[in-house]
């Protein structure tokens, strides 16, 4: 329990009126940007990073981690009102959380969403505190054997658990791990792929690179792919739950605790997916699956309550392992790197503050998150009605004159217009770019540990499998490509799910596996309407 006094420092830090308002900040953000379609935490916090340049550095992560778990409430009510997405971890909740809403139960599916989503992210922050020194202090004897096979293991995770084919995030890996070797030679100081550009000597900069993809690229595409106009929105009255709704869906709130937790560590997991398996939990457990899709609560309870756990979780891979196991968490991985902090096994002491001090903002940030999500409402509702085109010209002009102040430098400018292309081709192409940035932070630890280890070994490579640790995660490496079926069939169901919710159709009974159900339209249950967008 040495952790014990540091951590009470930490809570001290985090009620400064400073870091409240950046807690505050962040958290209202989140919600803001969770509402818009598209847009996404991701693209949000890589646009902001030039910003944690002019702030120190437990404000600036204390408010990009609210950004993260805020959004994840925010696409919550698009989806049970308006039946629009606006993240992809909130796709599911569209299934039950829009037929509730249908039948004037709008109020308590939000009400279940906000109270699961408050449930599953302060359970999750009892595991991150309880959980992360044990898990830092045992990566202390992590060498560079280790920190090669654990870098290595998750970029594999990060491409066959994320979103796309597994081939398409495989070579978004390899290019990402291509462009990490841009620049000098950290062994023999030579230049690297350089092109004759002396900018480039220290490396592609991630910040150009992560607004260019993220940033730029999303703003792009979304300008393609948002519809035009307004959305109808279902009317609700309040956002409470009865004691009835409590009953019902309480055995799924904590289902959704715990599985989204365990998935929120796995690199590649996050909460999208977890999201997605507590449905298919919900489903099979539940008494009378022919009620999910017709306004089942347990099937916005569980799902809602997952995403946000697995949101916290994700931080313990990040700040104790120093490996990020989402993209969202790679370009928080970035912002620490700008303020000159490794995370690691090292940062809980050489940076209390930091670590602690994230930590424990998130507990202020949950209650927030319940404080403020029912009365902002309606006002997040209307944001929908601003035009895309509107939007779009001042993201980007905020974008192009925020990459310039990190260095003042126009090369960098071109570096975020050309990764914003090739983000946007990406996208198009159905290349996610996730794996890219990923291998991409990864790629320089990979490089270095396996450089170092082989200088170990004498060139011997089975001195890998003869330590301990590597030789586990070596294992864990080939369990993964041997589940590489079962993987794919789980990312076939997440796709499908999305398809089903962008076209307006109906959930197939096989969409979460096996059971007795049909498909709501084949039962003379009519099929939700098609809203005017």
């Amino acid at each position: 329990m040495d952790f014990l006094q540091p951590m009470l420092d930490g809570f001290q830090l985090v009620i400064q009126p400073s870091n409240l308002m950046f807690c505050l900040i962040g958290v209202l953000i989140g919600m803001f940007i969770g509402v818009l379609p598209g847009l996404g935490p991701v693209a949000t916090i890589s646009i902001l990073l030039p910003i944690t340049y002019t702030i120190d550095p437990v404000p600036a992560v204390i408010m990009l981690a609210g950004i993260f778990y805020g959004a994840q409430y925010g696409g919550t009510i698009t989806s049970v009102l308006l039946r629009l997405p606006g993240e992809t971890t909130s796709v599911v909740t569209v299934l039950d959380g829009y037929q509730m809403a249908k039948q004037g139960r709008a109020g308590s599916a939000l009400g279940i969403a906000a109270i699961g989503s408050f449930i599953g992210g302060t359970a999750a922050l009892l595991g991150l505190t309880f959980l992360a020194p044990v898990v830092s202090s045992f990566a202390l004897d992590f060498g560079p054997p280790e920190y090669a096979v654990l870098a290595l293991l998750g970029i594999l995770l990060v491409s066959t658990l994320g979103t796309g084919s597994v081939v398409k995030c495989l070579v978004m890996a390899c290019i990402g791990l291509f462009l990490a070797t841009v620049g000098l030679d950290p062994v023999s100081g030579d230049g690297r792929f350089t092109g004759g550009f002396s900018q480039l000597g220290d490396g592609i900069d991630f910040v150009p690179l992560a607004m260019g993809v993220f940033g730029l690229g999303e703003i792009l595409y979304n300008l393609e792919q948002r519809a035009h106009g307004s959305a109808t929105m279902m009317k609700f009255s309040n956002a409470y739950i009865s004691m009835k709704d409590w009953a019902e869906s309480k055995w799924a709130v904590l289902r959704g605790t715990v599985l989204g937790f365990l998935i929120g560590i796995l690199p590649g997991g996050g909460a999208a997916l977890s999201s997605m398996l507590s449905y298919a939990v919900e489903k099979k457990v539940a008494k009378n699956p022919k009620r999910f899709g017709r306004g089942a609560i347990e099937g916005v309870a569980g799902p809602e309550t997952a995403n946000n756990a697995a949101a916290t979780s994700s931080f313990i891979p990040l700040l104790t392992l120093g490996i990020p196991a989402n993209a969202t968490m790679a370009v928080i991985y970035g912002a620490l790197l700008i303020q000159g902090i490794a995370p690691g096994p090292q940062l809980i002491s050489e940076h209390p503050d930091v670590f602690w001090g994230v930590i424990n903002s998130m507990w202020i940030g949950n209650v927030f998150l319940l404080i403020l999500s029912v009365p902002l409402i309606g006002i997040f509702v209307r944001l929908l009605r601003v035009r895309g085109t509107v939007l779009a010209p001042i993201t980007v002009t905020v974008t192009m004159i925020g990459v310039f102040t990190v260095n003042n430098s126009l090369f960098d400018m071109w570096l975020v217009l050309l990764f914003g292309v090739i983000g946007y081709l990406m996208k198009k192409a159905g290349y996610e770019p996730g794996p890219l940035v990923l291998a991409f932070v990864l790629g320089s630890m990979l490089e270095v540990a396996t450089r170092q280890s082989l200088l170990m070994f004498d060139g011997n490579v089975a001195g890998f499998v003869g330590r301990p640790i590597s030789g586990v995660l070596l294992a864990a490496m080939v369990l993964t490509v041997a589940l590489l079926p079962v993987l794919k069939k789980l990312r076939d169901r997440r796709v499908a799910i999305e398809t089903i919710v962008e076209d307006g159709t109906n959930v197939p009974a096989d969409a979460f596996g096996p059971s007795t159900t049909s498909a709501p339209s084949r039962t003379g249950q009519p099929a939700p309407t098609e809203e005017k967008k």
